[in-house]
Formats: structure tokens, sequence, C-alpha cells
């Protein structure tokens, strides 16, 4: 599912009087809002049922050019981790 297919099923999910518009608005506004949670706590963001979302480090590490075989250095970054929670899980399987 793409970003449009999103769009289109919170708006069948926020019933007749929704907009494609009011709809794209509501899903902007939570990806928003996870970017912003993400960014500012520490911890993350928890939605119950669904995940949480949270800062991983990256430890610095050696690296090989795939065309070359050279080894490189790769510095530590930081990066966004998902941990599915229980009500997701149990969808999957």
């Amino acid at each position: 599912m793409n970003k449009a297919e999103l769009v289109i099923e919170v708006q069948k999910n926020l019933g007749k009087e929704a907009t494609k518009a009011s709809a794209e608005r509501a899903v902007e506004a939570v990806l928003e809002a996870v970017k912003k949670g993400v960014k500012k706590d520490k911890a993350g963001v928890q939605l119950i049922g669904f995940g949480t979302f949270s800062v991983a480090k990256r430890a610095a590490r050696t690296g090989v050019n795939p065309k070359t075989g050279e080894k490189i250095k790769i510095k530590a970054s930081k990066t966004v981790k998902f941990k599915p929670g229980t009500g997701l899980k149990a969808l999957v399987q």
C-alpha cells in the first residue's frame, strides 16, 4: 500500500462526509506528529496495539566497496527503528 492508497482507506473509514483532501490532511498530520515525536522524544512514539517508532544508533564499522573490493570506513549514524506491537503481529500470523 502506498500513501495514495492509504489516503483512500482513511477517507473510507472516516465516512461519506470526509473528502479526499481532508483524509490526506489527516494522514499528513499523523505522519508529521510521528516524525516530531521520534526526533524530540528519546523514547520514541508508542502506539499501543500498532507498534513503537524509536531512534537506534549504528556503530562505526568497516565495509567493503563491492566494485573494487576495497575496505572503507562507515561512520556511526542514527536511524529509525520500528518494533511492531502485539496487535499488528497477530494480524500477520
